[in-house]
């Protein structure tokens, strides 16, 4: 991937068509263009699951997501320019900026994007429930 020619990148383009990602749009983070900056920098590094697929391109700057592995231990992921990540539905996870606080990202959705998080515990909901049973499949 190219994400200095993300408008226009076909290996992108046949990401989304073989992935379904019909909607999009582009966050940036960072204390100038966030609107609510600190509170929504507390609210995306608060351990979390969604029901969907979180699917984030880094378009420019950097930063982290943590998830939790099958024995409950955080893993620290760098991410940064031209770097892709699908997080399935159902993963604890959260996310931080790091030194230089600063991250533009694609978020793709397929269909009409959810925002809803559900901080942990979350236990309850069907999509913890198939990913602990996917965990399970594969230990």
């Amino acid at each position: 991937l190219d994400a200095d020619k993300h408008e226009n990148d076909p290996e992108l383009e046949k990401i989304r068509k073989e992935r379904n990602y019909s909607w999009m749009d582009i966050i940036t983070i960072s204390k100038d263009k966030l609107p609510n900056y600190e509170e929504k920098l507390r609210m995306f590094y608060e351990e979390h699951l969604h029901v969907d697929e979180e699917i984030r391109y880094i378009l420019d700057g950097s930063g982290y997501f943590d998830v939790r592995d099958k024995d409950e231990k955080w893993i620290r992921i760098f991410m940064e320019k031209g770097d892709m990540i699908t997080l399935p539905a159902g993963i604890y996870h959260r996310f931080t900026l790091d030194e230089k606080n600063y991250v533009k990202a694609m978020r793709l959705f397929v269909g009409q994007p959810v925002w809803t998080a559900y901080n942990r515990p979350a236990d309850h909901l069907e999509a913890r429930g198939q990913y602990v049973r996917f965990l399970a499949q594969t230990a």
